[in-house]
């Protein structure tokens, strides 16, 4: 069997239907059987090693402390706060929703969570102040993806692991462009306000400022203590992940005690399960990342691309458009997976820093969230909002302005990825 038919059964798998993981395990299971020079137990040993990593370990605790940030009534002390911060703003929801998403997004690390977790209360309270339906589920949808931008961030964890990048560069290399992003929404919530003629939703008050922000302070805390714990070596982006667990604890069990057993119950059930999927993915992307290395499939890919190009902005435009359409049809994780053994040796050999280009991956692969036919945000938002998918994505379309606006700006300017990383890893 040959390298292209290792690429053309998986492909063939995916066309058909087959979820992206058990897609690459079977043709990798199935190239090695065709191919006598390996064995079939390396299948396995390649899986096992693939998920056999200590940075890999923050994966279900970075997993748990988004659902219990998410379940301990931590989103309406973000909420209260956000409206108290710039509620009283033209379009002021608008604006709490774009401030209240990149708050949580130091919280979640996932799109997903930010969407279904304050995202419900912030569409809810759009709709109850006579704001468009449309309206409350662009800008929601827009905003949840920050999430993975801000730190901490699943999507980069699972990148740093496979690249071999520090995962901490790859957090403070976030937070530049998600303000950015949060500042290109709010501009566009702005736009919206002046056209549709949008109040404002609540009145300046230093004293509500002051006590919506101490209710909110301990939830605040949470990405200070995780960005300032691993830049200052205080300890590693994994044992960040089990701190922040701890605190997430703390604060729904013994400070708001809106946390029961019963509800710890369900919710490291859930982790469980997200874990399980996530780890998964990684597995079966390990051995079809290892067989596409030795078929040499990565180095005519490197070859083919060099071939047409060897200036690394004109390879980054290639990459991002690969980026997007692929973000079409997997989500981020599945995406990072199957590009990165795929993309990284070409970034390699241009020159192109690998924690600039990782979060020009993750920024395309949230983009894909909002985008159909297997844009998971947008499934879950029209569920919240009671709209149609079809709706729900005329909705969405005009915010990806903003998105791709950012986008440019990352891939293009270096620098404004880089100039956290730069100050305190060297």
């Amino acid at each position: 069997m040959t390298p292209g038919g290792l690429m053309l059964s998986f492909l063939a798998m995916m066309s058909g239907g087959v979820p992206v993981a058990i897609a690459m395990c079977a043709a990798s299971l199935i190239y090695a059987m065709a191919t006598k020079n390996i064995p079939d137990f390396v299948v396995i040993h390649r899986m096992y090693g693939g998920v056999d990593s200590f940075p890999l370990l923050a994966v279900p605790f970075f997993i748990f402390a988004g659902n219990l940030m998410n379940s301990a009534g931590i989103t309406n002390r973000i909420y209260n706060f956000a409206l108290a911060l710039v509620g009283w703003m033209k379009g002021g929801l608008g604006h709490v929703n774009v401030v209240g998403s990149m708050v949580f997004a130091g919280m979640s690390g996932t799109a997903i969570a930010d969407a279904a977790g304050i995202g419900t209360i912030e569409i809810k309270a759009m709709k109850d102040h006579k704001y468009p339906t449309e309206f409350a589920v662009g800008v929601t949808a827009a905003s949840s993806t920050v999430g993975p931008i801000i730190p901490p961030s699943l999507p980069f964890v699972i990148y740093g692991m496979m690249a071999g990048v520090s995962i901490g560069q790859l957090f403070l290399a976030g937070v530049v462009p998600g303000l950015i992003m949060g500042l290109a929404m709010m501009s566009m919530v702005t736009y919206y306000a002046v056209k549709y003629k949008f109040g404002r939703d609540a009145t300046f008050s230093w004293r509500r400022l002051g006590k919506t922000f101490l209710e909110a302070l301990l939830a605040l805390m949470t990405p200070v203590l995780l960005i300032g714990g691993m830049t200052f070596g205080i300890f590693t982006p994994t044992e960040g992940a089990i701190a922040a667990s701890m605190y997430a604890l703390f604060l729904g069990l013994v400070w708001y005690r809106t946390l029961n057993w019963r509800m710890l119950v369900k919710i490291s059930m859930e982790t469980i399960e997200t874990t399980a999927v996530v780890l998964f993915i990684v597995a079966a992307a390990s051995i079809f990342g290892w067989l596409l290395t030795v078929t040499r499939v990565t180095d005519m890919v490197a070859e083919a691309v060099l071939g047409l190009t060897t200036d690394p902005m004109m390879f980054l435009l290639l990459a991002n458009l690969l980026m997007l359409f692929i973000g079409l049809f997997l989500e981020p994780v599945a995406a990072i997976t199957l590009l990165v053994p795929i993309l990284i040796p070409i970034c390699q050999k241009l020159g192109i820093d690998l924690v600039h280009f990782g979060l020009v991956m993750v920024l395309n692969l949230m983009i894909g969230l909002l985008t159909p036919p297997v844009g998971t945000v947008l499934f879950v938002l029209a569920r919240i909002a009671k709209l149609s998918f079809e709706r729900t994505v005329i909705a969405v379309a005009p915010w990806l302005l903003p998105l791709l606006a950012t986008l440019a700006l990352v891939t293009y300017v270096p620098a404004v990825v880089l100039w956290l990383p730069r100050m305190f890893y060297q």
